[in-house]
């Protein structure tokens, strides 16, 4: 499926983070502010930790691009840790509930969690923020944007937001500390994490992605793995702590008759085919539909308690209070961020899926006549 693929490597406290993505056609202009301006983003928001305040993320591209444009050849990244200490931090024996550690522990056969809980840190998400930050400046030429907001965190709950002008909804967010579009909402939601932080708490929420400018065509139904719905689905899913995941009304349309779920379909000589409504989060079969994709992340509360659970020492197999970590109280909006990275990587996948090429000219000559072809049916 499509020609993209990349891997991250590294520890939370190790000596960098990298990844490698193959791929990309040449061609493609980056810029290195546009990069770093990502990572900074995925940093920010009311409910962070001390370790954002550590950490100034900056993604120094290694290889794959020369004079400011990728030359189609793998790219590697490597975004270095100012807290580099892992060979000093203490052995964990003490397991958290709801994280990685005692699975993984027993998984790898470690008797330190220390080995399980470096590499299941949300740290590795920066890694996917710089792969994403270089999809989404593949997207730009074809008109392809994404956004992301937030849509509750914990009992807060925004109210809807208009969905007919994007710019408004993403300056809104960005301006936001918790990148919340309700004003009213963002108050409650902020002191809801004080509160939080106060009890020694966490809080999960919702997150939403928006990609605006997506052609009709990408993805196929024609076998489970290519629908293209399940993969951007997936890919969210395996963001650190989401549990689940809604494509359009998904959740509420399954309590509404079929009448009030589906996106009728209308036709006018100047706009071709289209829809006065978007209730199936721009897809179906597995297919886009060319309206803008959206689907939502729930993220459960971080597992890492200031006033830690209960919990078993892996060693003496005494009861226990689990390890407390460095953490977050709430990291929802950084969550939405990491959301708009990884499915711009799948969009770009999907893109060059259908249109191939090996320069950013040849597909878009290649996208440019689908276009073409689209207006003439």
């Amino acid at each position: 499926m499509g020609s993209l693929r990349y891997l991250t490597a590294g520890e939370s406290h190790g000596q960098a983070l990298t990844a490698i993505l193959e791929g990309l056609p040449s061609g493609i202009p980056l810029s290195q502010e546009a990069l770093d301006a990502e990572l900074r983003r995925r940093q920010g928001g009311h409910g962070r930790g001390a370790r954002m305040q550590i950490e100034q993320d900056h993604a120094e591209i290694l290889s794959g691009v020369r004079q400011g444009k990728t030359l189609g050849s793998p790219m590697a990244l490597l975004i270095k840790n100012t807290d580099a200490s892992l060979d000093r931090l203490p052995r964990v024996t003490h397991p958290r509930p709801g994280h990685a550690d005692l699975t993984g522990a027993l998984k790898y056969d470690h008797d330190d969690i220390r080995n399980v809980l470096e590499r299941a840190s949300a740290r590795e998400t920066a890694a996917r923020v710089a792969v994403g930050a270089l999809c989404k400046q593949f997207l730009a030429p074809f008109d392809i944007t994404l956004l992301s907001h937030v849509i509750a965190i914990g009992s807060v709950r925004a109210k809807t937001v208009d969905t007919t002008e994007w710019s408004k909804l993403r300056e809104a967010a960005e301006r936001s500390p918790v990148r919340c579009a309700d004003a009213q909402a963002e108050k409650r939601m902020m002191a809801e994490i004080d509160a939080m932080k106060a009890k020694g708490d966490t809080l999960g929420g919702v997150f939403e992605v928006v990609a605006v400018g997506v052609p009709p065509g990408l993805g196929s139904y024609v076998h489970y793995d290519r629908r293209l719905d399940a993969i951007v689905a997936r890919a969210v899913m395996a963001i650190h702590a989401v549990k689940a995941v809604e494509v359009g009304e998904g959740v509420g349309g399954a309590a509404t008759p079929g009448s009030g779920v589906q996106d009728e379909i209308f036709y006018a000589k100047t706009r071709g085919f289209y829809r006065n409504s978007n209730r199936s989060g721009g897809f179906e079969g597995g297919m886009t539909t060319g309206q803008p994709v959206w689907l939502r992340g729930y993220l459960k509360p971080l597992s890492t308690l200031m006033k830690p659970l209960r919990s078993v020492d892996i060693e003496t197999k005494a009861e226990v209070q689990a390890t407390v970590e460095r953490s977050d109280v709430c990291t929802v909006p950084a969550a939405g961020i990491i959301g708009e990275a990884v499915v711009a990587f799948e969009l770009a996948n999907a893109l060059l899926e259908k249109f191939g090429g090996d320069s950013l000219g040849e597909t878009k000559r290649n996208y440019e006549n689908y276009l073409k072809q689209m207006k003439a049916f």
